[in-house]
């Protein structure tokens, strides 16, 4: 099955919040959910099903949830939930352990064990946004007793191995749509890995993870360092080897089942970056070598010679097809103008 969305709008304005807490409760865990928006619960959750792992995409007002132990024994799916916070703030609380998360923070939590969490609502606006990832605890690569250190704590992703799994996590929602078959699969073994690199960066144990799951985040973080550093001049094979800490042959070993190699990597990246710059009319008055030069081609030859051979004409002609000549823009006189529910609850 693909990627599938359901709004509460779908029912009438009174159903709405039983609809919310109905499908919490069967797609994550049952949840005691109190709310002050009941009387008009607007919300939407996306699912896609990864095979190894699941992903759901939320968004929703603010709310106040309660995972007991009396739910716990009635339904336990033995899981993890690891959300990224996106445009929101929160609080959630277990084992004895708490955190406010803000925008661009991970939290995880186990279904296994009560927990608190609430919702403040939106830095944009009065909904919450999230992914969360359902990970099942059964084959984990981690002790569950060294993960559970991590719970309910807040798991910066804006930078390192975090950021690295909130840009994947990220581009899977925006082409979940044409996503299907075995690229689901192939997602669902990448999602798993890299949370798990992810989660034992934080608990200093990247021993425990299997020899492929260090790969793909140690491949992960030098894609993320290359699509950074775009701009610098002196990117090449060997100044992404010695940031990483590996040898230049090493660095082409790892990239051995890639499209590209590095430098190939490297090159077309950047003549991306520039062949829409040069679409670009905010741009129009930065000359065609300057755009080959903000993104690393210090040569204009070398950088005319690699966008031909690339897109099949030269930087200019590209420019020249994609933007329209320039015209003064007249007034009416010729002159130049100028310008420019287990239980639901209302919180009372």
């Amino acid at each position: 099955m693909g990627y599938t969305v359901l709004s509460t709008t779908s029912v009438p304005t009174e159903q709405r919040f039983d609809l919310w807490c109905d499908l919490i409760g069967r797609s994550v865990a049952p949840v005691r959910v109190r709310s002050r928006h009941t009387s008009n619960f607007l919300a939407d959750a996306g699912s896609l099903d990864l095979g190894a792992v699941r992903l759901t995409t939320m968004s929703f007002p603010p709310i106040h949830s309660l995972r007991t132990p009396a739910l716990i024994r009635n339904s336990d799916p033995e899981g993890y939930e690891l959300a990224l916070i996106l445009d929101s703030e929160m609080s959630i609380s277990q084992s004895r352990q708490g955190s406010r998360l803000s925008t661009g923070d991970f939290a995880l939590w186990s279904t296994s064990l009560p927990y608190e969490g609430q919702g403040l609502g939106g830095t944009a606006g009065p909904l919450l946004r999230g992914i969360v990832l359902h990970l099942p605890r059964s084959g984990f690569p981690l002790p569950s007793g060294r993960v559970d250190r991590v719970l309910a704590r807040a798991l910066p992703g804006r930078s390192g191995a975090g950021a690295v799994l909130a840009a994947f996590l990220r581009s899977v929602v925006d082409q979940a749509p044409s996503l299907e078959g075995p690229a689901l699969d192939r997602m669902g073994t990448a999602a798993w890995e890299l949370t798990a690199a992810f989660l034992a960066h934080h608990l200093d144990a990247h021993d425990r993870l299997p020899p492929e799951a260090r790969t793909r985040m140690l491949l992960a973080r030098i894609n993320a360092f290359i699509e950074d550093n775009l701009a610098e001049p002196a990117l090449s094979p060997a100044s992404v080897a010695v940031h990483h800490g590996i040898s230049v042959r090493t660095l082409h070993y790892l990239f051995r089942q890639q499209r590209e190699t590095v430098s190939a990597t490297i090159r077309s990246r950047r003549l991306a970056r520039c062949h829409a710059a040069l679409s670009d009319p905010v741009l129009r008055a930065l000359p065609v070598h300057a755009i080959g030069a903000r993104w690393g081609f210090t040569d204009a030859a070398t950088f005319s010679r690699s966008f031909r051979s690339a897109y099949g004409i030269t930087p200019a002609e590209h420019r020249r097809s994609t933007l329209p000549a320039p015209r003064a823009a007249r007034t009416g006189s010729g002159r130049l103008a100028r310008g420019v529910k287990e239980g639901c609850a209302d919180e009372q």
